[in-house]
């Protein structure tokens, strides 16, 4: 079960070999933004690396904890009464101890974030 409760659904996923494409859509009425930020919301970054590992658990089929994370970039502000629907294209790599993700996620042709992030399997 999702950790962000009801705050994104998962409408497509698609994946090939190392490959994936998820679409989501953010619930623009979910309670973290009536606090991030109260009259302009924004995605919490933090949330979206959660999605990124949800989605990745969902594709390996294994539990997995965030070892480190490096090349975060925010690149635009994901407003969920703006831009509710999100696609994140996920490069997945096995590692010794777990998974590595490239990711890229974006909503219409704006880039929002990219991110590379190291998980092990718990």
């Amino acid at each position: 079960m999702s950790k962000l409760l009801n705050l994104y659904k998962l409408d497509d996923l698609t994946v090939n070999d190392t490959s994936a494409t998820a679409n989501i859509t953010i619930n623009k009425d979910h309670i973290i933004f009536n606090g991030h930020f109260p009259d302009n919301p924004v995605m919490p970054g933090v949330c979206m690396m959660q999605i990124i590992k949800e989605i990745t658990e969902k594709i390996v089929d294994k539990k997995l904890f965030m070892q480190s994370a490096s090349n975060i970039k925010f690149m635009a502000i994901i407003n969920p009464f703006i831009t509710p629907e999100l696609e994140l294209q996920l490069e997945i790599t096995e590692t010794d101890q777990g998974y590595k993700v490239k990711n890229v996620s974006k909503f219409e042709d704006t880039v929002a974030l990219k991110s590379t992030t190291n998980f092990i399997v718990k």
